[in-house]
């Protein structure tokens, strides 16, 4: 199975030259340190800054610069810092070509549900409602199941939903996923995953076509 580096790993692979993207909290922020060298990206925060590069190395760290997380970043040459109204217009107006978030469950349909935690008191969905609503390109980052076992991949989705059928392609620690009209469409197996422990971690329709080839990382 793949730990968190290795889904921000795969993920990067659908990241394309010249895209401007969003990335969310959680392993989303991972993304950022494995983009090719060769191609230009410019990853965007709601928080207000584009052109984030990857963490930084321990000891250079700028607590002024950070993301939507609060996580401490670094800059690329040409990075631009704004304010929320400006980050959010741009998200808005659908100038972003790709959005990668984290979630508690997805469903078979695309619906995601990534805000509501149980039984923690949380002020709002925040940014994430702005992100579903505009993105035409929505990836998910995610555990394919939680610390009971439990899928997170379901028939429908049980916990307070952040968008409505937008999730395009989940990527997890045992799968690539895609979201089809028919439900998940299973893409690629993590290194030393079965198709049939897939199959036993997912509880939405799971279509299954020839052999299923393992990731390349």
């Amino acid at each position: 199975m793949l730990d968190k580096n290795g889904i921000a790993k795969r993920i990067a692979k659908e990241v394309k030259d010249g895209y401007y993207v969003n990335l969310g909290i959680g392993i989303p922020t991972l993304v950022a340190n494995f983009v090719r060298d060769d191609i230009e990206v410019e990853f965007q925060s709601e928080n207000g800054v584009l052109g984030m590069g990857p963490f930084p190395f321990e000891g250079e760290e700028d607590a002024d610069i950070i993301n939507a997380g609060k996580q401490t970043i670094t800059t690329l040459p040409g990075a631009s810092f704004f304010d929320s109204a400006m980050s959010f217009s741009m998200i808005r107006g659908q100038h972003v070509d790709l959005t990668i978030l984290g979630a508690m469950e997805v469903s078979e349909n695309g619906d995601i549900a990534n805000w509501k935690i149980p039984g923690k008191m949380v002020k709002g969905m925040g940014g994430a409602m702005d992100l579903v609503a505009s993105a035409e390109n929505i990836i998910v980052a995610m555990m394919h199941t939680n610390r009971a076992g439990n899928s997170k991949l379901l028939k429908t989705c049980s916990l307070p939903l952040t968008g409505v059928a937008c999730v395009k392609k989940i990527v997890t620690n045992m799968a690539v996923v895609e979201v089809t009209d028919q439900g998940f469409k299973l893409l690629e197996r993590a290194p030393r995953v079965s198709v049939e422990d897939i199959i036993n971690a997912t509880e939405g329709e799971l279509i299954i076509e020839g052999e299923i080839p393992e990731m390349e990382l």
